[in-house]
């Protein structure tokens, strides 16, 4: 699954959103400015996230963004969805009641890329703003490919 520059910008201005607030509005332009993101593109990713009810703005002088809810209580998930980012690892469309294939079937490897999406959806639903703005979250306290079972072919 690859996730899109949408999803994985909503995430990354969120989490300078948490890291720099300090119970202050912050302006789009300084989260831009460092974030090197398009200032414009992520007035269209707050204007959704906000309607996500996970953004609250401020007008005015001093005026900017500020989380609606704790970064503790801010998950990852929410994050993507509400930019409507879906998480999927299947080729099937969302919600339809047939399959990916010419004849409306699933293909035979379908359940085993939904499941790797329901997990994908599980991981980043137990992960919280507050979580990867205070570094709980590294790639090396993970579960490492080196760390998983040797494939078949080399058990042999």
């Amino acid at each position: 699954m690859k996730l899109s520059a949408k999803g994985r910008y909503a995430v990354m201005a969120m989490c300078d959103l948490a890291g720099q607030s300090g119970g202050k509005p912050i302006a789009l332009a300084d989260i831009a400015e460092r974030q090197e993101i398009s200032l414009s593109y992520l007035e269209q990713l707050f204007a959704k996230l906000r309607r996500g009810g996970l953004v609250r703005s401020v007008r005015g002088p001093g005026g900017g963004y500020l989380l609606a809810h704790g970064a503790d209580d801010t998950r990852i998930a929410d994050i993507i969805l509400a930019v409507d980012e879906p998480i999927q690892t299947t080729r099937c469309t969302p919600g339809q009641p047939f399959g990916c294939r010419s004849n409306n079937q699933r293909c035979l490897t379908h359940e085993l890329w939904e499941a790797l999406g329901n997990q994908i959806y599980l991981f980043l639903a137990s992960v919280s703003l507050g979580d990867v703005v205070a570094g709980r979250i590294a790639a090396d306290q993970l579960a490492r490919p080196e760390d998983a079972v040797r494939p078949l072919a080399a058990q042999q």
